[in-house]
């Protein structure tokens, strides 16, 4: 038994206007995450592997403090329109700019921690307010 081909989506400007006026808010702001990580020539998150040097950016979702080891740590979660990305400074209470909505651009080697990923203090460029 073969399997039936799908026809294509049309890519008119009707059909793309279609699109998004039935797209969630939440499914047009992935979008524009994602066409801003190309543009900028960022490395989606979701295709970043442990281990990896990678360059990303997205939108921090969260910012909190969180203790590693008895050690205060800085922890956010940078959003791509991907998935999700951990980034922690360690040793830090708080960082000027470091705050929810904000948009960055991070670098720095992957790691994996309960099935998340990871990056520890990365080298990072924040984003000119105008941009957002």
């Amino acid at each position: 038994m073969s399997a039936v081909p799908r026809p294509e989506k049309p890519t008119g400007r009707f059909r793309r206007m279609l699109d998004r006026l039935s797209s969630s808010q939440e499914d047009l702001h992935s979008a524009e995450l994602q066409e801003d990580t190309q543009a900028v020539g960022c490395t989606p998150i979701s295709a970043c592997d442990d281990r990896q040097i990678v360059k990303v950016t997205g939108t921090l979702r969260t910012v909190t403090l969180r203790p590693r080891a008895g050690v205060p740590a800085l922890e956010a979660e940078l959003f791509d329109g991907t998935a999700p990305l951990d980034v922690v400074w360690l040793g830090r209470r708080s960082i000027v700019g470091i705050e929810p909505g904000r948009k960055l651009i991070a670098t720095g080697r992957i790691s994996m921690s309960h099935g998340r990923r990871v990056l520890f203090n990365p080298k990072y460029e924040l984003r000119p307010l105008g941009q957002e």
